[in-house]
């Protein structure tokens, strides 16, 4: 299968594949049509992998998925709801929040935390949170020593304490560290809150975590963007 895609460039046509750009060459099967060119879609011909037409029906796809998985966190609103009061009655108290996940849920919730120390849209106070992946030392150290299940666990037992609350993210809901993060803070009183997808897996055992909002997609990708919308509507519960 070919891996040459067509691009506009500067109103030339290019044919690039690994090696990169060929400028004024064309696939064996001959130039894009030119309805394609003319409104600057990427386009191979008939029987490659993305027919004219099809990257645009691609994105539409997943931008409608995408809406469907936003539109289903309309039944968790009473929980959404509870998740934002409870933190906001642990801070008035004086509490931290600690937030923690891998991967792109590691930058989730480095997001959330620094949105709640900065500011999110209007000037006001800090609050304070705290990200458990955001400290390299801690995690390579931990890591090396302990193994990379106990990486937030550890940090868990040394900082928090039953007036603070830990909130992860997992799209799957199974990452071995993150579910024992959550058991660290259960066991120390500590509120305990999950952004989850799929069916939730592990974490959204209620003896586990008390408020787990699950996602209700099976795309990674989905529950992610699900994922910045509900840390965008915890920030929106501290504007002025």
């Amino acid at each position: 299968m070919s891996r040459e895609r067509w691009g506009i460039i500067a109103n030339r046509t290019l044919v690039v594949d690994r090696t990169g750009i060929k400028r004024g060459s064309w696939p064996a099967k001959g130039p894009p049509r030119a309805d394609c060119v003319q409104r600057g879609e990427l386009d191979v011909e008939a029987g490659s992998r993305y027919p004219c037409g099809m990257s645009t029906q691609r994105i539409r796809s997943r931008i409608d998925s995408s809406l469907d998985a936003l539109a289903r966190l309309g039944s968790q609103i009473d929980l959404i709801h509870a998740m934002r009061e409870q933190l906001a009655a642990m801070f008035a108290a004086g509490g931290t929040l600690y937030t923690c996940g891998n991967g792109g849920s590691a930058a989730q919730a480095m997001h959330l935390s620094e949105e709640l120390i900065g500011r999110y849209d209007a000037d006001r106070g800090p609050y304070r949170a705290v990200c458990l992946n955001a400290d390299p030392s801690a995690l390579t150290c931990i890591t090396n020593d302990m193994g990379w299940d106990q990486v937030f666990a550890r940090q868990v037992q040394a900082l928090v304490t039953k007036h603070d609350a830990l909130l992860v993210f997992s799209t799957s809901g199974n990452s071995p560290n993150i579910v024992k993060a959550l058991d660290a803070a259960t066991a120390a009183g500590a509120l305990t809150i999950g952004l989850l997808g799929k069916t939730g897996g592990a974490c959204a055992d209620p003896a586990r975590c008390q408020v787990p909002i699950v996602v209700d997609s099976h795309d990674t990708a989905h529950v992610q963007e699900a994922h910045l919308v509900l840390l965008h509507l915890l920030c929106d519960r501290f504007e002025p």
